[in-house]
């Protein structure tokens, strides 16, 4: 699953040593086209009616109407997935959990797989492997690799991190939309994220390294545990920040020092409970994270950043 300690697919997200996230294809709808035409949604996702309307989506999230799509299998207009022309997370996550829930037994996988019980309709499995039990959260995920969403204005003006070839490539493989709520689906951005660590020190520099062991650092000392306040997802934001602001040679030539560049970053958005996502500007990756445990997290970096000791195993 692993290579150099990184995931090789951008399909799989390493949130903690024992923790993954795994987005899962779904088939049938090509052609996309963002929606230009706002509405007002008035029904549960049970299909009753409301008499006020639900919230409009969150800047990393939105809408998705089957009528976004030029061509779409008559699977996703059955009710069982969509009301009002809208395609419901959280209808298709009780489908997809049925499904996983029959693969399970189908492959005679019981004894090593069991779906995990959750108050959201998440569907999370714990698996045994030959080392440990890991839990996994299984996301299903509409590709679109045919357009770059209009809310992600990146790059910035007159930035010299990532170089414009990276950038044209990037924006060519679009984006997913992930089933993760009830009503909104959530942009994701792997492809554009792997791309983006791949050939990160291609000059030379020490980026990656720094990554690896900011990573230890967090999984031994500063944020330990199967369900940490900052993941490894919050790692790489921060460090694609930091390229951003360094993006010259000379920055990442010398360890210690760039290092120390990216936990100050860290320091700063852990004790602010403030990151940016790297690729929409307005939404606060730590907005929802628990604040003691943040300020756990950030005096232990306090502690390091006072009398720094590496951890290079």
């Amino acid at each position: 699953m692993l290579r150099r300690k990184r995931p090789f697919h951008p399909s799989i997200q390493v949130l903690a040593p024992s923790q993954f996230l795994i987005t899962v294809p779904l088939r049938g709808l090509t052609g996309y086209r963002e929606s230009q035409v706002r509405h007002w949604r008035y029904y549960t996702v049970n299909g009753a009616k409301l008499l006020s309307s639900v919230r409009d989506p969150e800047e990393l999230h939105q809408w998705l109407e089957v009528e976004q799509f030029s061509k779409s299998l008559q699977q996703w207009h059955e009710e069982d997935v969509n009301i009002e022309g809208d395609l419901v997370p959280a209808k298709v996550l009780i489908v997809f959990r049925e499904l996983v829930e029959k693969s399970i037994v189908s492959c005679n996988l019981s004894s090593k797989v069991t779906v995990l019980e959750s108050f959201s309709s998440v569907v999370r499995v714990a698996v045994e492997t030959s080392e440990s039990q890991v839990e996994v959260e299984l996301v299903p995920a509409v590709e679109i690799p045919t357009c770059w969403p209009e809310k992600a204005r990146w790059p910035r003006c007159l930035k010299r991190w990532p170089s414009q070839e990276k950038v044209q490539c990037i924006k060519s493989l679009g984006f997913d939309l992930l089933a993760r709520s009830n009503y909104h689906w959530q942009l994701c951005f792997s492809r554009a994220e792997h791309i983006l660590m791949e050939g990160l020190d291609e000059d030379g520099g020490c980026r990656l390294k720094c990554f690896r062991v900011m990573r230890q650092m967090k999984e031994d000392v500063w944020c330990a545990g199967n369900k940490p306040v900052i993941t490894v997802y919050h790692l790489q934001t921060v460090l694609f920040w930091t390229c951003e602001k360094y993006p010259r040679t000379k920055d990442w030539r010398c360890f210690p020092e760039a290092f120390l560049r990216l936990v100050q970053k860290l320091h700063k958005c852990v004790s602010q409970h403030f990151l940016k996502h790297y690729f929409l500007k307005n939404t606060n990756l730590l907005k929802y994270a628990n604040t003691s445990d943040l300020d756990l997290v950030a005096s232990k970096l306090a502690v390091f950043l006072e009398k720094p000791v590496f951890c290079l195993d």
